[in-house]
């Protein structure tokens, strides 16, 4: 087996319709610029209230990704 060494960051993704529609808009715009990623955590999440409505999801994301080379 392989040793992995992994990078962290985090993301932070939005949405109004749902918070995993928040965390899918994050990962497939990270995917775009980053490779490797491979896991992901929730570790905060938000959302914006309008006339006792729901009206914005946001969603924290750390990320890991392999390291290249």
């Amino acid at each position: 087996m392989k040793d992995h060494v992994y990078k962290i960051l985090d993301l932070v993704g939005s949405s109004e319709k749902s918070i995993e529609d928040a965390v899918q808009n994050a990962i497939t715009r990270a995917s775009k610029t980053i490779r490797e990623m491979k896991w992901f955590e929730i570790v905060q999440t938000r959302g914006h209230i309008e006339n006792g409505t729901v009206r914005h999801y946001q969603v924290t994301l750390r990320v890991g990704f392999t390291l290249e080379g």
